[in-house]
């Protein structure tokens, strides 16, 4: 496996679950991922699907924490893929000073200002040098993708889907972060990553993109009531509903009462995910 360094791997519901880093080209230094292979791929290639974790997540936590995610991948038969959330430890001052920036808080955008540019590519990570890896390393259907996220790794999934149809049959978010360029999480991201011009802005904003480009299919989004960064007004559901209103954008967006923004609520509802993808 070139450029594939295995950090561990662990049997799991008659699959694999590997950890693995790489020297990427596109984030400049070490990358690292998890992957879930299901039984079915020592027989056949398999559908993939990719997962965006959210602020100060790494690889691991996903397919620790969402509810025996590996036993629905191994009942659909779909290879299950989790970056890192962040280039890290790449020497930029300042890096590890803020939880909502820098390390663990990669915004899945390719900056473009000084210093983060030459590291912080996540977008391109993702959307290019990531799945050529997987396709290359691991028995996968390339032309069978989809994308899902939380938080702002749900911005990071519609973002994805919403600019490379082609590429993913399918996308689903958790209480994703949905109009970046409106909250405050996400101005301050794309003011340190991409500038103060705000028409930059757009390229990585789900509520601009899905008026301008559409989507192929239904977008399926769950977001919990009880969520507390929704009524500090970080997600903004509602601004994405009309958006893809206004352009009659199928979307299954679901409110679940008492639910917060944690993994017991991505747990919850995961299976409808995986399948809402499998169908896909």
């Amino acid at each position: 496996m070139s450029n594939l360094n295995l950090i561990s791997e662990y049997k799991s519901f008659g699959g694999k679950l590997g950890f693995y880093s790489h020297h990427s080209s596109t984030c400049n230094g070490e990358m690292r991922f998890a992957i879930y292979q299901p039984p079915q791929a020592t027989q056949k290639p398999v559908p993939i699907l990719y997962f965006l974790s959210g602020l100060t997540c790494t690889e691991e936590n996903f397919m620790a924490k969402a509810g025996g995610v590996q036993r629905l991948a191994a009942e659909y038969g779909l290879i299950l893929v989790a970056p890192d959330t962040s280039p890290r430890n790449t020497g930029i001052a300042g890096e590890d000073d803020d939880w909502d920036f820098g390390s663990g808080a990669g915004f899945y955008v390719d900056a473009t200002e000084q210093p983060w540019r030459k590291n912080y590519q996540m977008y391109s990570y993702v959307v290019q040098e990531l799945p050529a890896l997987i396709t290359a390393n691991f028995p996968t259907q390339p032309d069978k993708q989809g994308i899902f996220g939380h938080s702002m790794g749900g911005h990071g999934a519609l973002v994805c889907a919403l600019r490379n149809p082609e590429l993913y049959q399918s996308v689903s978010a958790f209480a994703p972060i949905t109009a970046p360029m409106r909250c405050p999480w996400g101005q301050k991201a794309f003011n340190g990553y991409l500038g103060s011009n705000q028409e930059s802005w757009r390229d990585y904003d789900a509520s601009e993109l899905v008026k301008k480009l559409g989507y192929h299919s239904s977008i399926l989004i769950d977001q919990g009531t009880a969520d507390k960064f929704l009524a500090e007004q970080q997600l903004m559901p509602e601004v994405f509903e009309q958006a893809c209103a206004d352009v009659n954008q199928p979307l299954n967006l679901r409110y679940q009462e008492g639910y917060d923004h944690s993994y017991y609520f991505i747990s919850t509802f995961i299976e409808d995910h995986i399948r809402h993808h499998a169908l896909a």
